[in-house]
């Protein structure tokens, strides 16, 4: 599942360096006029009811396009929380020159504690591209936490497992037909009510790789803020040599 709690979430490390001043998918566009001016210094910023800060990699305050090749990974990052304990999560999309958005593509968090998330994305083609972090509530997240704590413990036990029921039936209606996809939630579903059968092995019917596969390709999302979109300037792998051969 893409959704951690903040006390619970186990480190990740980063794979790759990102910030403008040291990685090359962030070097400003050096010739042209800024995209466009912003009316506020930091364009990339959401605040609604799961805030989207520091969205990175971001040049000028966003009035110039990051910059990359064809092909080449980079890391898109951004702070992320909510009031309360339940669980939030993140994804970023890209979306390419024709403005078709791209794969879905979760996010992390990169460090237990520090409201940071972040995901590798890999522009295909050549063009001005944007990309943006949408932040959301995950009530499949916070029901799982508070499941694997009150059904050990014996509290609201027929409760807390119709709950898990009604929240994967919400979320096979986000699962696209066909290929099995659906059915392994359905499965989920009739086993969490499944009352001949222990509620241990009732809940662990409902946390199985397969069913964690399934949601975190379509997770069940609420209250989702999305950041404002920030230009990404993509160009042919030979931008990387094609200067230093004319020069």
């Amino acid at each position: 599942m893409p959704a951690t709690h903040h006390s619970s979430s186990p480190p990740t490390p980063r794979t790759k360096a990102t910030e403008p001043s040291e990685a090359r998918p962030v070097r400003p566009v050096d010739t042209g006029p800024p995209a466009a001016e912003r009316s506020s210094a930091d364009a990339a910023t959401a605040v609604g009811r799961i805030p989207v800060l520091d969205v990175r990699p971001l040049v000028q305050q966003g009035r110039r396009p990051a910059k990359a090749v064809t092909g080449e990974t980079f890391e898109v990052s951004a702070t992320v929380f909510r009031e309360g304990h339940d669980a939030v999560a993140a994804n970023v999309v890209l979306t390419d020159p024709d403005g078709r958005p791209g794969p879905w593509t979760p996010m992390r968090e990169l460090a237990p504690g520090t409201d940071r998330w972040g995901a590798d994305v890999t522009p295909d083609a050549p063009g001005r591209w944007t990309y943006r972090v949408e932040a959301w509530s995950d009530p499949v997240g916070t029901w799982r936490h508070h499941a694997q704590i009150k059904i050990p413990a014996g509290m609201d036990t027929e409760l807390v497992l119709e709950e898990g029921a009604r929240l994967y039936e919400r979320a096979v209606a986000g699962v696209p037909k066909g290929g099995g996809k659906r059915a392994a939630l359905r499965t989920a579903v009739a086993a969490l009510r499944d009352e001949t059968r222990p509620p241990a092995s009732r809940l662990a019917a409902a946390l199985t790789p397969e069913v964690d596969a399934v949601l975190g390709r379509y997770p069940l999302r609420e209250l989702v803020t999305a950041s404002e979109p920030l230009p990404l300037l993509v160009e042919r792998e030979r931008a990387l040599y094609g200067s230093w051969y004319e020069f």
